[in-house]
This record gives structure tokens, C-alpha cells and sequence, in this order.
């Protein structure tokens, strides 16, 4: 399957699962929240490899960067990123993607040197048009940004693109393993570190689960399988071999599909900004796909 139509599914169920997120990090803790999800996720993803291809032969080395990926990027990045979610809202946040693929481009072409085509580059100023249209509104709405939750986002995003580019490199030591393996230890990175941040900083992680309905616990398992484990095996499977900076660009449709699911969550009709936006999300998607 085409990686850049695997990572438009990847954002859109992660933008599903940001809505779950932001309630449940506003109702306990982005810490709780993201020691929730790393775990199912890791359950999930244990499950689909022994249900697929089982799992393969790894070196130290290639563990250790998957690991150390996803300690950085699910562990710590992403506690930065769901904060954010609850002081500026999904959408909003991800309206500051828009440096993502920025920061990974140049990575990438430093370490894997990855130019970008003419009509990749089209397509990406065509992602970052979304961006600037989303930003308009946002501004002409709230007339200001709250800029705590920019710094706290900006953070999330960074470690974010730098754990993509560590992610590369690890598939590329390793080619036999699977999007679901290399997930598989990505999380158990992600759970060493806030299972360490945890000690300094108690969440009360079984506690708080067991004092949640049984409604609320197939919610906040339901938004994590989106948000987390089906995201993330699909985004994984396209970086394996795509583009990183124009699979990065295409992540910036995080705040389309964001702001169409917080339109439905709250019963609003989508605005003229975000029927524009998706024009020019299609246009950016035919050169990026095409180019």
C-alpha cells in the first residue's frame, strides 16, 4: 500500500485518539494518560506480532534504537504533547506540527541524505497552507495564544521528529523487522521512562483506572487502540520506506482531521476555514503522492 496513504490513516486515528486523550490527561494526568496507552499499545502490538509473522531476530543494536526512540519520543515527547492537548486543545497543538517536517528534512537529509523533489516540495507548501489558514482562524477566535502551551508543544513536536529520524535509522540496521515489532519496542521504551519519571512522581496508575466506570474504561481503551497502536503501526510502516519529510508534511493534517472530529464531538458545522483547508489538504496529497 502507498506509505503516504498509510500515514494519512496514521494521522487520522491519531487525531481520533487525541480527542480521547485530552479528557482523560484533563481528568488525571498527561503521565497517567501516557503510561495508559503506551501500555495497551504494547499489548496490542505484542498480540499482532505472534498472531502474524512472530518475532524476528534482532541485534542488540537495533533493539537499543528502537528502545531509545521510543524512551525519547512516546516516553518523554509525548508527555509534552498530550500536556499541550489539554492547555491549547488538539487542534491548536497541532497546528505547530507545521515545523515538523521542517526540522526532519534537514535531519534526514543529513543523515540519510533524502532531497526533496519539486514536487514533494509543492505538496509540503500546499500541508503548510493548512497550517497557516488553521492559524488564522485560531487567532481571529481567541485574538491570542497561550504561550506556555506553545512552548510545551514545540517540545513535544521536536523530540517527536527527532524520534522519527532515530526510528529510520533503526529499520534501515534491520529490514526484516516488522512495523509491529519495531513499535513493540519502541513502547517498551516509552514505558521504562515513565515508569522512571513515576518514582519521582507518583500517578497512581491502577488506582486511577480501577476509579474510572466501566463506560469511561472503554472509552479511554478505545482512543488509545486509535490513537496509539492502529497510529502507530500504520505511521511506522510508512516511514519504513517513504519520503521523511514528506510523510512528516503530511502529519500536519493532524489539525484537518483534529478540528473536523472536535466539530462532530461538539456538534458544530465545519467552518469555511476547514472546508478550505481540505482543498488544499487533496491538492497537497496529489503532489506529494504523484511527485
Amino acid at each position: 500500500m502507498n506509505p503516504y496513504l498509510l500515514a494519512v490513516g496514521a494521522n487520522l486515528s491519531f487525531a481520533l485518539g487525541s480527542m480521547f486523550f485530552t479528557h482523560y490527561a484533563t481528568r488525571f494526568s498527561s503521565l497517567w494518560m501516557n503510561t495508559f496507552k503506551g501500555t495497551v499499545a504494547a499489548c496490542c502490538f505484542c498480540l499482532a506480532i505472534l498472531a502474524t509473522s512472530g518475532f524476528h531476530q534482532i541485534e542488540i543494536l537495533t533493539f537499543g534504537v528502537f528502545f531509545i526512540s521510543g524512551f525519547i519520543a512516546l516516553g518523554v515527547g509525548d508527555i509534552f504533547l498530550v500536556k499541550a492537548f489539554t492547555d491549547l486543545g488538539p487542534a491548536r497543538t497541532m497546528v505547530l506540527f507545521g515545523f515538523h517536517p521542517v526540522i526532519v528534512g534537514f535531519l534526514s537529509f543529513i543523515f540519510f541524505d533524502q532531497a526533496v523533489s519539486t514536487g514533494k516540495l509543492i505538496g509540503i507548501l500546499f500541508f503548510i497552507t493548512c497550517l497557516i489558514i488553521f492559524s488564522v482562524e485560531k487567532f481571529r477566535a481567541s485574538k491570542k495564544w497561550e504561550f506556555a502551551g506553545i512552548l510545551i508543544a514545540m517540545a513535544g513536536m521536536s523530540i517527536d521528529a527527532v524520534g522519527v529520524v532515530i526510528t529510520r535509522y533503526a529499520f534501515n540496521l534491520n529490514e526484516n523487522i516488522t512495523a509491529f515489532e519495531g513499535n513493540f519496542y519502541r513502547c517498551l521504551g516509552a514505558i521504562v521512562a515513565l515508569a522512571l519519571i513515576g518514582v519521582f512522581r507518583p500517578f497512581q496508575f491502577f488506582e486511577k483506572f480501577k476509579s474510572l466506570q466501566i463506560r469511561s474504561r472503554f472509552f479511554v481503551i478505545l482512543g488509545s487502540f486509535f490513537g496509539t497502536f492502529l497510529s502507530l503501526a500504520l505511521y511506522l510502516q510508512a516511514i519504513k520506506t517513504a519520503h521523511l519529510a514528506s510523510i512528516s508534511a503530511i502529519s500536519i493534517t493532524s489539525v484537518l482531521f483534529a478540528s473536523i472530529f472536535e466539530s462532530i464531538f461538539h456538534k458544530k458545522l465545519p467552518s469555511k476555514y476547514l472546508i478550505i483547508s481540505f482543498g488544499f489538504f487533496v491538492g497537497g496529497m496529489y503532489f506529494v503522492v504523484t511527485g
